[in-house]
């Protein structure tokens, strides 16, 4: 906002010099004296009336909200049906590849031992028919392996590299799009005005870019990016309008909601949305956005929320069953964890005295999160400062950490090289455990009887991947192995590294899915060993049951949620037996992460600079006694109620202050109120000022009276441009027209926020916060206006410098000014 960091500025520049055009939000209207005419003629256009101006824009509201659920849920509908299309061309595509190479070696082992004499004529017969069978079989995919030379190894590069490369184009030409995105949400709802961040172009480039780079088998997610994506179409409906298409679309029918209020509101539930969109938890989706989202929350806002998640789960389900005519529904089409069922009867399928092991694993769970985020956080340090300043140094990157990936994933199996026998003793499983078996990958192995249990984690998508580990039996009763302890471990450890490597490439990216993958992958091969402890008595739990809670306990470490990821698992599993467990792993996950470092998300906002205010004081100003005169800005530039054009022109020419204060100077140097820099853009572009004639220089110093200088501007005509004002660059002043008067007393906001001097940095620091205020005017027991308060200045590292100078520093500065 032009100003910030407490007058220390040879400290603050450095901070804040990355990030030094970034904005906040106004969320309260100027109380100005065009503001109030508007008001009286709303109300006095809905006296009498019982369709009143308010019911109508509630009405639009909620239309617009139902809206924002009905697009989303299509979004995610779009994106997850092209993400299958690809991912399945790309695994079809190399498992006939596959099953070629297998064929070939089988054939030669025959051919070898019928030449060596040890069959007869008949089996060389049959040997050729074999031969010929194996060829029709790979007709299909024929001319594609001629072009690989028959090659899985380059077919899968090839597939993966292209997809990432795709990816990675689409945050080329929006660099905004990389990332979840979830940390500029959470910013932007915490009053920060990230730049292009809910743009529709965003959009296109994040759904399109999250499509290629999950396809591309890279360990990225698309849940984070849909939260992202449904903030930003809930940004768009409710504004009407997009500097996209090059039209304004609004036709004046959503000009209510063109304000910073009503733009954090819908975005709020527009993140509810893309979680339930995502999970297909409506529930878990309002709490994210309550938890871990929106910095500013209100009992109408919950219901708006809810109606919104519930919207796009209902569209979800509408479009998911849509070939049965909207009968009976098919629950298994929505996205979910796959059905959890008890596996003795009615009891819970774990023990109380288990409940200490869940604990356990929520603490590894923690500190495996914690070193992801700490590994993930001096990746990111190198990246910034060695390649994200350049776009080709960027796509390169992704290039190369996906033929990295690529290589890694095809050599994992190999290295494994075990073929598993698929189980037959399937008269008691039930069609989902079934279907599971029949997605199990041969990679190397007879398809008919065996699979790699590796591969079968990794050439297959994401979400199936969780199902088989939450899902085939091994409840120690008997010897169901379906992954060993040796692959669990194989596979898990180069994931985890790869997820690490990965988050933070410029590719639109989530963290949930890797998360969960992985940690299900730990709880599992936590389980399996218990029960190799226990020589497979059944005294412990299933695996599954402990794979959801590494599953559970690892996305806490890294994202350190708690309610809200409590309820998003308890709607994706559908079974409420696990309430506790969950509750109990994914608390001993926080706290355990919370002793080393903070959240991935938190980090990644500081990482990147943004003056990001918590909801609690920051520790420094509860150890120490600081009050607002010595954190304030003293750099402020003031206005008189009525000035020269030129003067103002000349002002906004030389700063980049988002507000300035306006002084009565007949009475001394008052506050009279405050003028944002787009008000004044605007009143310059509009030439809203007077003949020079109509005043005296030296009768600005007395009181005017109720006497207008210089046209008129209604206040529906200012907001009109939201959010794009003019800026001075837009402003063409003429010679003759520096001498002009403005007169400012009908803009200026008369009711300013202000705090004295000698207040409390507590209570500065609160009032700030809970306001969601842009600027807080600083004022002395004269109502003088001594400086100006700003997010920057309430940061920890600003507080920090301000320890630096004195309680009165601002007045010895202004005592030396003077002599």
């Amino acid at each position: 906002d032009g100003y910030g960091g407490g007058g220390y500025h040879s400290l603050r520049h450095r901070s804040s010099a990355p990030n030094s055009h970034i904005q906040s939000h106004n969320y309260e209207p100027d109380e100005s004296e065009v503001w109030r005419a508007y008001v009286a003629q709303v109300h006095f256009s809905n006296r009498g009336q019982w369709w009143t101006t308010g019911k109508k824009r509630a009405l639009k509201r909620w239309i617009l909200t139902f809206l924002v659920g009905v697009i989303q849920a299509l979004v995610a509908t779009i994106c997850n049906f092209f993400t299958k299309v690809l991912s399945k061309q790309k695994f079809d595509h190399v498992r006939d590849l596959l099953a070629d190479g297998y064929n070939q070696e089988h054939l030669a082992t025959a051919a070898q031992a019928a030449g060596a004499g040890a069959s007869f004529v008949a089996d060389d017969d049959m040997l050729i028919a074999q031969d010929g069978t194996a060829d029709g079989e790979s007709e299909s995919s024929g001319r594609s392996s001629n072009f690989f030379g028959g090659s899985a190894f380059l077919a899968f590069c090839f597939y993966q590299t292209l997809f990432a490369a795709c990816a990675s184009l689409f945050v080329y030409f929006e660099p905004v799009a990389a990332g979840s995105g979830i940390p500029e949400i959470k910013c932007f709802l915490n009053g920060i005005d990230l730049p292009r961040i809910v743009r529709v172009k965003t959009l296109f480039c994040k759904v399109i870019g999250v499509t290629f780079s999950v396809a591309a088998g890279l360990p990225v997610g698309k849940e984070g990016p849909m939260v992202h994506s449904g903030s930003v179409v809930a940004a768009g409906i409710s504004q009407g309008r997009t500097k996209f298409w090059g039209v304004d679309t609004s036709f004046s029918k959503f000009s209510d909601f063109r304000n910073d209020r009503e733009k954090r509101d819908f975005v709020a539930c527009g993140a509810a949305a893309g979680v339930a969109a995502a999970f297909g938890a409506p529930i878990g989706g309002v709490l994210f956005s309550l938890e871990e989202g929106a910095s500013y929350w209100s009992t109408k806002l919950t219901w708006r929320a809810f109606f919104c998640a519930m919207t796009t789960v209902a569209t979800l389900f509408a479009i998911k069953n849509v070939d049965s005519w909207w009968g009976q529904a098919d629950v298994d089409k929505l996205f979910s964890f796959g059905e959890f069922n008890s596996l003795s009867g009615e009891a819970s399928n774990f023990s109380i005295w288990e409940l200490p092991i869940f604990i356990i694993i929520g603490c590894l769970g923690g500190l495996i999160g914690a070193v992801f985020n700490a590994a993930n956080e001096h990746i990111t340090i190198w990246r910034m400062k060695r390649i994200n300043h350049s776009k080709a140094r960027r796509f390169m990157e992704v290039v190369a950490i996906s033929l990295c990936v690529s290589v890694v994933s095809f050599v994992m199996p190999l290295v494994w090289g075990r073929c598993t026998k698929l189980p037959t003793d399937m008269q008691d499983w039930t069609n989902q455990e079934k279907n599971l078996v029949d997605a199990l990958v041969s990679f190397r192995c007879d398809p008919k009887t065996e699979y790699n249990e590796v591969a079968s984690l990794i050439f297959t998508e994401a979400d199936v991947a969780i199902k088989q580990l939450f899902h085939f039996r091994e409840g120690g009763g008997d010897d169901n192995s379906t992954f060993s302890s040796g692959a669990l471990f194989l596979f898990f450890v180069p994931y985890m590294i790869m997820a690490t490597v990965v988050y933070g490439i410029a590719v639109p990216s989530g963290l949930f899915v890797p998360s969960l993958l992985s940690g299900a992958a730990f709880g599992r091969l936590c389980g399996h060993l218990l029960h190799k402890l226990d020589h497979t008595s059944g005294t412990f739990a299933d695996s599954g049951t402990y794979a959801l809670m590494g599953a559970a306990a690892v996305l806490g470490g890294m994202a350190r949620m708690t309610i809200s990821l409590t309820v998003i698992l308890l709607e994706a599993t559908g079974d409420m037996q696990y309430v506790l467990p969950l509750m109990l792993v994914l608390m001993s996950a926080r706290f355990t992460g919370n002793v080393f470092n903070e959240g991935l998300y938190d980090i990644h906002i500081h990482l990147k600079h943004i003056p990001f205010m918590e909801p609690e004081v920051p520790p420094i100003a509860e150890r120490n006694e600081i009050v607002a005169g010595q954190v304030m800005s003293t750099e402020v530039k003031c206005l008189r109620p009525v000035e020269r054009a030129g003067v103002v022109y000349d002002l906004l020419r030389s700063c980049s202050h988002g507000t300035f204060p306006i002084v009565d100077t007949a009475s001394g140097g008052t506050l009279y109120g405050t003028a944002s820099r787009s008000m004044l853009c605007t009143l310059l572009q509009r030439r809203a000022f007077g003949s020079p004639d109509v005043l005296e220089e030296h009768d600005v110093s007395k009181n005017l009276g109720p006497r207008r200088l210089s046209p008129l501007v209604q206040w529906d005509t200012i907001e009109r441009a939201y959010p794009r004002y003019p800026t001075i660059d837009d402003v063409d002043m003429r010679e003759s027209d520096n001498n002009c008067w403005l007169d400012l007393r009908p803009y200026a906001n008369t009711a300013p926020y202000t705090v004295n001097e000698t207040a409390s940095i507590q209570r500065t620091y609160r009032l700030f916060r809970t306001l969601g205020l842009r600027f807080l005017c600083v004022v002395n027991h004269n109502n003088q206006v001594v400086g100006i308060i700003t997010r920057k200045d309430l940061l920890p590292e600003a507080l920090t410098n301000s320890l630096l100078r004195g309680r009165n520093a601002h007045v010895i500065d202004d005592i030396n000014s003077v002599s």
